[in-house]
């Protein structure tokens, strides 16, 4: 009753009655957007990609720095706190509140089925970013792995 007629028309049957109209068939009403709007909507994605990774390379980058964290408790919250009140680590804070602000205007432009996936090419930046920077080793696993969520995500972005 309180859907838009196009997702009630959409959604008829039994689910709609069973109050899942919502999650049948329901599609955006930014689908049939003009293609440079949506090529530009992904920036909002690759924004939350990008701004995501660069935290955790930061983090990892100043952490290390730090040295190792120190035994006893009045060791650690010192050391959490000189972290805290790091330039580096207030960036990288920064830089996950603005992944999680460009997260949620992706997720205005398209349904999170579709923008979800975007996320593990996170973990395809932070790998590179560890074997680059960080000397990280990486096994034959790891590089199928990587491969194989690149091509979910290639088809997702194709296909989706």
């Amino acid at each position: 009753m309180f859907l838009p007629s196009r997702i009630r028309r959409s959604a008829g049957g039994p689910f709609y009655g069973a109050g899942l109209g919502v999650l049948y068939n329901v599609r955006l009403h930014f689908a049939g957007a003009h293609p440079m709007n949506r090529a530009l909507d992904h920036l909002y994605i690759f924004a939350m990609v990008f701004l995501t990774a660069y935290s955790q390379v930061v983090m990892r980058w100043q952490v290390g720095h730090a040295g190792n964290l120190p035994v006893g408790l009045p060791g650690k919250i010192q050391f959490v706190i000189g972290l805290l009140l790091n330039p580096w680590v207030i960036s990288g804070i920064i830089a996950t509140f603005f992944a999680g602000v460009s997260w949620m205007l992706a997720l205005t432009k398209f349904q999170i089925s579709y923008a979800y996936p975007f996320t593990s090419l996170v973990y395809m930046l932070v790998l590179a970013s560890g074997v680059v920077f960080f000397r990280d080793g990486v096994n034959a696993g790891r590089l199928v792995g990587t491969a194989v969520v690149m091509a979910g995500v290639l088809i997702i972005a194709r296909f989706g």
